[in-house]
């Protein structure tokens, strides 16, 4: 016997029995059709990100602490944790205040070197007279030593903010370059025929389909260089600087004051790891199309 028209043209079955799940309705499946996960799910995948490095540093720290309890070394080469915790708190607003400083200088260099840098890719990938003069200027100014030239940089702009900021910004710039140019050049040349084709320009063409191509690559690369402005401000600080962290770890160098060296270590691994959040999330705003924003916790890959 026939079914109805009705019956013929409905959906698939759907098995209505007591303690079973629709499969479009298991979190997975809903997932991966384009669904967001619910909230629960999310907070278990970041708790499943999370509990490794969690562990380890739970780890280092219990060992740092029994090592530095039991004056296996000096104090003076390894303070306790709460030798670092006093000095934080009784110096805090000194802290603070060159913790600031160095973020300034750092957050200034980082932009400067991804507008730069950005500048520069876009003038090699669409000149190639430009690529044989630019390319190994850059290069060559990536492998100097930066503190070698730190003295230099002090001797042309002064002892203010302006040498710490173009530091980061020679240090930042080299890793903004390379990964602007591959995924500048990363475009499938069909798109850039057909967008040629249906007359659009040169302007249209990278603000349309060359820029958000190669924005997976770029981010990468403002990753790294993030971290980096970081380093290139506190190597400016270590020369002719009166502020900063860079300068309070020579100072903590030359006073053998350990516990405001690590205290300084822990601030500036702070700056980074904050930055380099910020960083990921700008990622996940511009780009949760591309297949590195799918796992929804940023760095987990199982």
């Amino acid at each position: 016997m026939p079914y109805p028209a009705a019956e013929q043209s409905a959906g698939p079955a759907t098995d209505h029995r007591p303690g079973t799940v629709p499969a479009t309705d298991h979190p997975r499946v809903a997932a991966s059709a384009g669904n967001p996960p619910a909230p629960a799910a999310r907070l278990v995948r970041l708790l499943e990100a999370l509990w490794r490095p969690a562990l380890l540093l739970a780890a280092l720290f219990a060992g740092w602490w029994f090592v530095a309890e039991r004056e296996y070394m000096p104090n003076y080469l390894l303070p306790t944790p709460g030798q670092v915790w006093a000095t934080m708190t009784g110096d805090w607003s000194f802290l603070m205040r060159n913790t600031y400083v160095t973020l300034y200088e750092t957050v200034i260099g980082f932009v400067l070197a991804a507008l730069l840098g950005l500048g520069t890719a876009v003038l090699i990938v669409y000149s190639r007279t430009l690529e044989k003069a630019v390319y190994p200027i850059v290069l060559f100014a990536q492998v100097i030593p930066k503190i070698a030239i730190a003295p230099l940089l002090v001797a042309w702009f002064g002892v203010g903010l302006t040498p710490k900021i173009v530091l980061a910004v020679l240090i930042a710039f080299f890793p903004v370059v390379i990964s602007a140019v591959a995924g500048l050049r990363s475009t499938d040349p069909e798109l850039l025929d057909l967008s040629a084709t249906m007359g659009a320009g040169p302007w249209r063409t990278f603000r349309k389909i060359r820029f958000p191509n190669s924005l997976p690559h770029l981010m990468s690369g403002l990753k790294v260089a993030v971290t980096l402005a970081v380093v290139g401000a506190v190597v400016g600080e270590f020369v002719g600087a009166k502020e900063g962290l860079g300068y309070v770890l020579l100072v903590a160098n030359g006073n053998l004051d350990a516990a405001l060296l690590f205290a300084d270590l822990f601030l500036m691994s702070l700056i980074g790891i904050v930055l380099f959040v910020a960083v990921e999330v700008a990622e996940a705003l511009l780009i949760p199309w591309h297949a590195s924003r799918r796992g929804g916790v940023p760095l987990a890959t199982s």
